[in-house]
């Protein structure tokens, strides 16, 4: 028999061209992305008061008598019908609707079963535009759980639910993907079963997150996502690759260049790369650690090893001033080297650009930091050993993958990241990779005192800055965007620049990313040598800015930036050792979930704890990587009620690792993750 889930939703009852137009608006464009849109919640109509018990607001399902018809024949005032039970009175109130529908719908004296939400209007009880009106001997067939949806413009309710109830209890027989006994032991319905149950609930109790129906489509999301990395892992290690050699001879030479000693969790997130490096086996490896923790170091470490190697290294920021910054620290302290090392970045000319491709194709360049410039079509390697990819969060997966086939099977893949990872998102981000985690710094940040101020208080935080500035301290100053603008109610950089300009008497400078790339780098620069005490600045100096002299920032509308991004943004001050100050500005229009924000930041300083109550706080988005940013990827599956699944398919995967991936080709088909068979060999 013919599968029909994915035929088009033109092919379901009761939708025509009008409907699926608004339906693709939403991305659903076939019959499982219709029946995925899960419902959000329920309408409980088992509430059958008699009319001396309504309660105003309140969906009511209520058995009455029409007695009397009110058709004005001025036009836009609504039909009304007079109605009674043995008890009380009721309107029902109609708005565009014609008298013989209501005069068919509602024959006088005759009883009906109506259901709608109750108002009051005048003295008196009414329903206006009743949900259902059915005939009492059709009573039975009024449903007394009704599931809910998220509103779709130019579709009703009423219409939605229709479509979803009728076309739920047609899903196709689809033969079952898991072990029987492991679905028994789970006490779930089949997939198809689960899938009708929430749409046509019984109870209210059926669409709650931890319902039986709901958590057998949380797991089988779950498992598509991490059968998926389980292939691409398996793929991964059948990459043969010649074995880089370590010297103790070249680890102990870089090791002496550098300016300080590495931490424990240093040398071990090393040890665990050099392992990977010198392995016949293709690495693919996370390096994870707060703000701070020193992950540049390590990876400065591993790139010289491979150039000691012969090959190249690329290494990609997600911004200039971080791969400028990342280029000054990589050629001071491989300066005892005679490597060539290159930037490129979208503001290198065009001149030197085409040199910096010509030398990197002829292998004359052996090390290249830059942006997304690197994953160009134009950019060729002669011999690219390894890629780092710094914050690798901020760069799509299509990116990643770019930069990846620019190299070979001998090509090692480090991805960096300053924003911890909650255990269920290790999972299920990087079930292809290995993780290597710094989870200590080599400074303490316990010196930093975060502390939360409204924006009307701006006199008392001018005098608090001028106090530190008194003292020899620097200062970032940070608006979240450049200039005003009427739809966005948030404190502009330029304004506030010229506002502080007027009230303090200290050398300051305006940096963001509309600047030249000159006019940004001299104002950092006088910033770092001192020139300039204090720098008001977009987020464009959240990540690679160090300037340990800095001990104070300054964030305006904080409630506007995520936990992840405070805590970055946190991570430029107090580097130090001395007392450190941030200090967090709210606007009076902050929400309850701004407010939350702002006191998990000023109680804690430990990036890991902050990440777990950021994922609390926001969700999580593209969970396998496959999407640009922006759009959810998990529709069903939710880290905070499903983190016992994540274990549960991890366990199960791992326990039977001979899993055959063409056995789970409707699975991943309905969830899509049948795109991401299509570019798995490039990790």
């Amino acid at each position: 028999m013919k599968n029909t889930l994915f035929d088009s939703i033109i092919n379901v009852k009761g939708i025509g061209p009008k409907i699926k137009k608004h339906l693709e608006e939403k991305n659903i464009f076939n019959k499982i992305d219709l029946l995925l849109n899960l419902p959000t919640g329920s309408i409980d109509r088992r509430f059958c008061p008699k009319l001396d018990q309504l309660e105003v607001g309140k969906i009511s399902t209520v058995f009455i008598t029409p007695i009397k018809y009110n058709f004005p024949r001025i036009k836009n005032l609504p039909n009304r019908i007079n109605c009674i039970d043995e008890f009380g009175k009721i309107d029902l109130v109609f708005f565009n609707s014609r008298e013989n529908y209501v005069k068919q719908m509602l024959p006088l004296n005759e009883e009906v079963v109506v259901s709608g939400k109750v108002t009051f209007y005048k003295n008196k009880f009414q329903i206006t535009n009743p949900d259902y009106i059915r005939s009492t001997d059709k009573g039975s067939d009024l449903k007394k759980i009704m599931a809910r949806y998220t509103s779709i413009s130019g579709v009703s309710d009423k219409t939605l639910q229709k479509i979803y109830s009728e076309e739920s209890k047609s899903i196709d027989q689809i033969k079952e993907w898991h072990d029987n006994n492991f679905i028994k032991k789970m006490s779930w319905l089949s997939w198809g079963e689960s899938l009708k149950r929430l749409h046509n609930p019984q109870t209210t109790e059926d669409i709650n997150k931890n319902s039986i129906y709901f958590e057998r489509l949380a797991y089988d999301e779950v498992f598509s996502n991490l059968l998926i990395f389980n292939e691409i892992k398996k793929r991964i290690q059948k990459i043969k690759k010649e074995p880089k050699v370590i010297t103790d001879d070249n680890l102990k030479k870089i090791k002496s260049n550098l300016p300080f000693k590495l931490t424990v969790s240093q040398e071990k997130s090393l040890s665990d790369i050099l392992k990977d490096i010198s392995s016949t086996k293709k690495m693919m490896r996370v390096l994870q650690g707060d703000v701070g923790s020193g992950k540049t170091i390590v990876s400065l470490i591993a790139s010289y090893l491979c150039l000691k190697n012969n090959y190249q290294v690329a290494i990609m920021a997600p911004t200039e001033i971080l791969a400028e910054q990342h280029y000054k620290f990589f050629s001071k302290i491989l300066s005892f080297e005679d490597f060539n090392i290159k930037i490129l970045t979208g503001k290198t000319k065009i001149s030197e650009q085409k040199i910096i491709r010509e030398n990197l194709k002829s292998g004359k360049i052996n090390l290249i930091l830059g942006t997304h410039s690197l994953f160009q079509e134009k950019i060729n390697f002669q011999k690219l050993g390894l890629i780092i990819i710094d914050e690798q969060h901020k760069f799509g997966v299509r990116q990643r993958i770019n930069l990846s086939q620019k190299g070979t099977a001998n090509t090692d893949v480090i991805l960096m990241t300053a924003t911890p990872i909650p255990r269920t998102l290790i999972l299920t981000n990087y079930g292809d990779m290995d993780i290597s985690t710094i989870d200590e710094k080599p400074f303490s940040n316990n010196n930093i005192t975060t502390l939360i101020k409204p924006a009307n208080k701006i006199d008392e935080i001018v005098k608090f800055v001028k106090s530190r500035l008194d003292i020899d301290d620097q200062i970032y100053w940070v608006c979240p965007i450049i200039e005003e603008s009427e739809k966005i109610k948030a404190t502009a950089a330029v304004k506030r620049f010229e506002y502080l300009k007027s009230k303090l008497n200290y050398p300051i400078g305006l940096v963001h990313g509309s600047l030249k790339k000159e006019e940004k780098e001299k104002t950092m620069n006088d910033f770092i040598n001192g020139k300039l005490k204090m720098i008001i600045a977009t987020t464009v100096i959240e990540v690679g800015i160090d300037n340990p002299n800095a001990n104070t920032i300054i964030i305006e509308n904080s409630e506007r930036f995520g936990l992840a991004q405070l805590h970055q943004l946190r991570g430029r001050i107090g580097r130090s050792g001395k007392d450190a100050f941030c200090l967090l500005v709210y606007s009076s229009s902050v929400s309850e979930t701004g407010k939350r924000r702002l006191k998990i930041m000023k109680e804690s300083n430990d990036g890991f704890y902050i990440s777990e109550e950021d994922l609390k706080l926001r969700g999580f988005g593209d969970i396998i990587g496959y999407k640009q940013s922006g759009e959810k990827d998990f529709l069903i599956a939710d880290p905070l009620y499903h983190s016992h699944l994540f274990e549960l398919a991890k366990n199960n995967i791992e326990r039977n690792n001979k899993y055959n991936i063409k056995d789970y080709e409707i699975l991943l088909k309905i969830f899509k993750k049948d795109k991401v068979l299509n570019i798995i060999d490039t990790g």
